[in-house]
């Protein structure tokens, strides 16, 4: 069994040194033109003076919650472990996200400069900086899992296996609230930021005056492209660290309940060891020659995506042997199933959002006809494309319950719970196949902010553009690990008033869990109109700054530089304030309601908020997929391309999915997770001081 373990420590900093090595392996590339670097080298100022503001404000909140914690570990309302475990948990998300951010940053102008090469060389680049995230991410998360496990073992020595594992699992599952925390934070300023920028820049730029995209006279130009680094990079970096972290913490804690022991915990966390090493194997195949085209850079890619859910599928059914026998095998099965889940919800995603496909060509024929036409058949896209995705969900959930279980029900959601470790276990390189595209799309903004060969900006654009169907896949195992884990946590929040010795009444009748379900579905909405209205508002001031400075016709002329950082200045300053609100909406609910409805309440707000956060978000994310891609595909040239009615009514369709697909979309994932989390932090605290 100690063999065992060394596996999960050895591969979490094996992802860490091949990180290093990538990130040398593109510091040797050549940054291009003094333009390119200066250029590269503002947009880099902006991101981090972002995220220095960003974090100075997070650690506020992190020591007032840690502080806070310590008053119920007095109370004896907690271990004395778990604010310290709160810390490391939104200490590693925020590394991960500044560190894929960071290298972003550095390898957008090498991404650029080598796509005067070719199509090949600039993936590379691109892609490269994409698997040091998926890498930096799943190398710090099993990491801070394993220190973890190895201290609380220590600590919890003394006592019987069963009851350990327990209390070692009941513990861990309590630091998954700090990294959620910070998820969120990051998550919706960096959404905030980035798409009020995309917003001014593309309503007044491409509607409005009608020059390209990226147009170095744009005043908005450098605070898009910072805002791809700090929402599209930095904030899904710690997006799906906590989802990788929640969903092995959470099955964790399910097969304590199930009395599978010290093996049966183990096993989520040597999953996710054996999918690290199975990524970065799956990398080295992703070739293609000097020349090759955007359908060869696709089939390449998924080809090391393929091989490396293969490789999973093999090593997963070995160590579920290895660990808990033959007679457990159907949890091997359970595994399979999550993975093909996500492939599933990722080829649905493609379909509903990819130009390839009828649903996004509508769209972009809506967009000649009218500008409300295009609004009208977007909705109608995203929402259709939940039917297909919850159903998945569903045969998913009922299949890995049954194929763990059986008749045992604590058995079955333990399938559930390693369902959804099992649709992470690729995320080292299905997060990579996502983080490469905002360096793409920086790329191509370099190109023509740098006014190099247009040659070079079609060839960022046919990798920003591969990103988005690449991506699909990435999304899909995001939001249906979401789901997954969600429930495995409302479980463990049932299994820890359990394992308090207090009972409760799961009832539909129970009038308590009918309220909190009605809570949890308007939370969702309410929560979702927070962060969408700050964008307006936010873009509306960018708006006006930027027909300001264009009234100096110097700047139109190319004779004068506009203010760039005068707009950075506005997003980072709005992003921070208005990211407060949602957030403290998310951690403080289940508080509340717990205080007024008593746990009873609290399991229908969390079962209202998984339930409709999971479909709002499948909605919001495909309707503004489609609206970009239908964009897009208008630019290629189809219906007139640039500059055309179609076209505007296009970039108007973008920009109105751009606050859904980017912000308030993705949010939701972590929300349904985050207050999971709070509600079995604050689960004693709840029981002794609630009003009903």
């Amino acid at each position: 069994m100690d063999i065992y373990f060394l596996i999960v420590p050895a591969s979490s900093i094996i992802a860490l040194i091949t990180a290093f090595l990538l990130v040398k392996r593109i510091n040797r590339e050549e940054e291009g033109t003094e333009l390119m670097k200066k250029i590269a080298r503002a947009v880099k100022i902006g991101t981090r003076a972002y995220i220095k503001r960003q974090y100075s404000v997070v650690s506020l909140f992190f020591l007032a919650v840690f502080i806070i914690l310590w008053i119920l570990v007095f109370f004896k309302l907690l271990p004395f472990l778990v604010p310290f475990a709160f810390l490391t948990g939104g200490f590693f998300s925020g590394l991960s996200g500044y560190i894929g951010m960071s290298v972003a940053t550095n390898s957008s102008s090498r991404t650029a400069n080598a796509a005067r090469r070719g199509l090949n060389p600039a993936l590379r680049v691109a892609f490269s900086s994409g698997m040091v995230m998926g890498l930096v991410v799943v190398g710090l998360g099993l990491l801070d899992l394993s220190i973890w496990y190895t201290i609380l073992s220590f600590v919890y020595r003394g006592l019987e296996e069963s009851a350990r594992m327990k209390v070692i699992t009941s513990t861990m599952i309590n630091f998954g609230m700090g990294a959620s925390a910070q998820a969120l934070f990051a998550r919706v300023g960096g959404g905030i930021f980035t798409k009020a920028a995309d917003m001014g820049a593309d309503l007044v730029g491409k509607v409005e005056v009608n020059i390209p995209e990226d147009d170095p006279r744009n005043p908005a130009v450098i605070a898009d492209n910072v805002g791809d680094n700090v929402g599209d990079v930095a904030g899904m970096g710690a997006d799906l660290y906590e989802s990788y972290v929640d969903s092995i913490v959470a099955s964790m804690t399910l097969a304590a309940t199930a009395s599978l022991g010290k093996k049966g915990v183990f096993l989520p966390m040597l999953i996710a060891a054996l999918g690290i090493l199975s990524s970065i194997i799956g990398y080295f195949f992703i070739r293609a020659g000097e020349k090759a085209s955007q359908a060869t850079l696709l089939k390449a890619l998924r080809k090391g995506i393929y091989i490396t859910g293969l490789l999973v599928l093999i090593s997963t059914g070995i160590a579920v042997y290895l660990l808990l026998g033959k007679e457990h095998m159907g949890i091997y099965l359970s595994i399979i199933t999550g993975l093909i889940a996500g492939i599933l919800i990722g080829f649905f995603t493609e379909y509903f959002t990819s130009d390839h496909y009828k649903p996004t060509k509508q769209i972009a024929k809506a967009a000649a006809q009218s500008p409300a036409v295009v609004i009208v058949e977007g909705l109608g896209v995203g929402m259709n494309s939940t039917v297909p995705i919850v159903l998945t969900i569903g045969f998913a959930i009922i299949l890995s319950y049954f194929f763990a279980g059986g008749g045992n029900f604590e058995m079955g959601l333990y399938g559930i719970g390693i369902a959804a470790v099992g649709m992470l276990s690729t995320l080292g390189i299905t997060l990579a196949s996502d983080a490469y595209g905002p360096v793409a799309d920086n790329a191509g903004g370099n190109a023509q902010m740098a006014k190099l060969d247009p040659v070079v900006r079609e060839r960022t654009d046919a990798l920003d553009s591969l990103g988005n169907t690449t991506a699909a896949t990435g999304k899909g195992f995001a939001i249906g690990s979401a789901a997954l884990t969600a429930l495995a946590l409302i479980v463990a929040y049932r299994d820890e008033v359990a394992r308090i010795g207090e009972t409760i009444d799961l009832s539909l009748l129970n009038v308590k869990i009918v309220v909190g379900l009605f809570l949890g579905g308007m939370l969702v909405f309410g929560f979702s109109s927070f962060i969408i209205k700050a964008i307006g508002r936010t873009a509306g001031v960018i708006v006006n700054n930027i027909r300001e400075q264009f009234k100096d016709k110097r700047i139109m002329e190319g004779e004068k530089d506009p203010d760039y950082a005068e707009v950075v200045r506005i997003c980072t300053a709005s992003a921070q304030k208005e990211m407060i609100l949602p957030a403290l909406t998310g951690i403080l609910s289940p508080i509340v309601v717990g205080v007024i409805l008593g746990i009873e309440g609290v399991v229908g707000l969390l079962v209202g908020t998984l339930v409709t956060g999971f479909s709002l978000a499948v909605m919001m994310a495909n309707s503004g997929g489609a609206w970009d891609n239908a964009k897009k595909y208008i630019e290629k040239g189809f219906l007139g391309g640039k500059g055309t009615e179609a076209h505007k009514g296009g970039v108007i369709g973008d920009t109105v999915g751009d606050p859904l697909k980017d912000a308030a979309g993705p949010s939701l994932n972590i929300l349904i997770k985050l207050m999971s989390m709070v509600s079995i932090v604050f689960l004693r605290f709840i029981m002794t001081v609630h009003i009903f």
